[in-house]
């Protein structure tokens, strides 16, 4: 199985690479995690960008907040698809992150999620490895099913408690 790789701007983001990390873990999807910023540390962002598809990665979330350059700076690297999480900070609640992430020139796309959506980020990766694999698909339906049974669950006690 491909891995998906996960690239953080700042260690201040791993609360939501956290969601990311233990969606990919309960689907037992491998990863990685970096920490590589596109300002500060253009070359090694790079780098794992240029070498991703040979060191088995099938895609690549990257978490970024403020300007958030670097799903776009990774996408740039790589025709790997690539996830872009925009992320909450003090300035803007993350609106300057999100235009930055789905703002993107012709040719280089980055899939975005919502502002901290790590948790989505991860089944977006887990739905394009799915596209090859029967087992993560599975994996997925049973996840998917789980949910609506705990909406379901939630719904018939909804009454009880009015």
């Amino acid at each position: 199985m491909k891995k998906v790789g996960i690239v953080m701007g700042s260690d201040s983001d791993l609360p939501v690479i956290k969601k990311a990390a233990d969606t990919l873990k309960a689907l037992e999807i491998p990863f990685e995690v970096h920490v590589y910023s596109a300002h500060r540390t253009p070359e090694q962002a790079r780098d794992f960008a240029v070498n991703a598809r040979k060191n088995g990665f099938g895609c690549i979330i990257a978490a970024a907040g403020m300007a958030a350059h670097l799903a776009g700076a990774i996408a740039a690297n790589t025709t790997l698809p690539v996830i872009g999480i925009p992320c909450k900070s003090s300035v803007l609640d993350g609106m300057d992150a999100l235009l930055s992430t789905v703002q993107m020139p012709t040719g280089i796309p980055v899939a975005a999620v919502a502002i901290n959506g790590g948790a989505n980020a991860a089944l977006l990766c887990a739905q394009i490895l799915a596209v090859e694999d029967g087992e993560l698909a599975a994996r997925l339906d049973k996840k998917r099913k789980s949910d609506a049974d705990a909406v379901l669950e939630k719904d018939a006690g909804i009454g009880q408690r009015l």
